[in-house]
């Protein structure tokens, strides 16, 4: 397959830059697009031949459900049954990086939802992504744009690394902003919902919103054997470097000083600004400041692509805290770490 690359304004997209994109999802093939958390695969939401093609371009499971975008909040009516709850949400964070699972209807096929009769919505807050969505006048679905269970891409060279030859179309909006995927809440009640999958809509910011908020633990923990996935990420091994990965917590003097061990046996080490002062410069990958947590999502999975090209036979990153966006770091990277953790005050 030839994929068609085309590069656009980030900010000012223009229609006549994406009108090939446009039509290529009319016609039922993939393209993948910038979000403000990551890039997208994207396919024609209605038609099963679509989700059958992302996720043959991913090598996804099937069972594994999709995200379908929408330009307006209001567009979700054709899709999915909706409610008061939903229009707060919408009102409070829409559009932005908060994916609504709600009761689908027939117009979006079981292969789309991975056989459940719930429907993930999400209006992204990114001018390339309404503007295709808008142009084309169909729901998208879109999982990230990554070979499934590699960290998700963030900018056009890691969908191209992935995905070219594999998609009819990549385009390129330049750097995502929050560099992880969008938060997951199921509504539960009229006032409840349970939160899937974290991101930058935080735990706090949807009690600002909705008086129950319940956190999913597979948030923190392992589906169980033989549980269905609600939401994408939460099954599978997900977002992982190719060279095992551990996360260490404790003390911040006994994490410097197990990383600088580690290092001298040879292994890539993942860690904040001001630990990298103590360690050697090889090897050495830094995602921010210890209390930037913006700066460590917008740098994860770029660090996470990065340890495979160094030398080195395993990676040791931080364990990072479950407070705010924090927890957003934890879930992802204890995923990644199949939830292999090393405390070096207990050894």
């Amino acid at each position: 397959m030839k994929t068609l690359l085309i590069k656009v304004d980030p900010e000012n997209p223009s229609a006549e830059a994406l009108a090939p994109a446009a039509e290529i999802l009319k016609r039922g093939g993939t393209v993948v697009f910038p979000t403000e958390t990551v890039y997208g695969l994207g396919g024609d939401a209605t038609h099963s031949e679509s989700a059958e093609k992302i996720y043959a371009a991913k090598g996804r499971p099937s069972d594994n459900p999709l995200i379908i975008h929408i330009s307006k909040p209001e567009e979700a009516e054709p899709y999915a049954e909706t409610n008061k709850l939903w229009h707060r949400l919408a009102r409070h964070f829409m559009p932005g990086p908060l994916t609504v699972i709600l009761p689908k209807k027939d117009t979006i096929p079981l292969t789309v939802t991975g056989g459940l009769d719930s429907v993930a919505v999400r209006c992204p807050a990114h001018p390339v992504a309404l503007k295709l969505i808008e142009l084309t006048g169909l729901p998208v679905a879109a999982p990230s744009a990554n070979i499934s269970g590699k960290p998700s891409p963030t900018c056009a060279a890691h969908v191209i690394e992935d995905l070219d030859g594999r998609v009819d179309c990549i385009i390129d909006g330049g750097e995502c902003t929050f560099g992880v995927e969008s938060t997951i809440v199921k509504i539960t009640g009229e006032d409840s919902l349970i939160l899937l999958r974290p991101g930058a809509v935080t735990y706090d910011a949807l009690c600002c919103v909705c008086s129950d908020v319940t956190v999913s633990d597979t948030v923190m923990n392992k589906l169980k054997e033989n549980e269905r996935p609600l939401c994408p990420g939460s099954k599978y091994r997900h977002y992982a470097p190719e060279k095992p990965l551990t996360l260490v917590g404790g003390s911040e003097e006994a994490r410097i000083s197990y990383f600088a061990e580690r290092q001298k046996e040879g292994a890539v080490i993942i860690c904040y600004d001001e630990q990298a002062e103590h360690l050697e410069s090889h090897s050495v990958i830094t995602v921010g400041k210890k209390d930037d947590l913006e700066a460590q999502g917008h740098r994860l999975f770029a660090a996470l692509r990065e340890c495979d090209s160094l030398e080195g036979r395993c990676v040791y990153a931080n364990l990072p805290s479950t407070d705010g966006f924090g927890l957003a770091l934890y879930n992802r990277l204890i995923r990644a770490a199949a939830h292999t953790v090393v405390y070096p005050d207990q050894l």
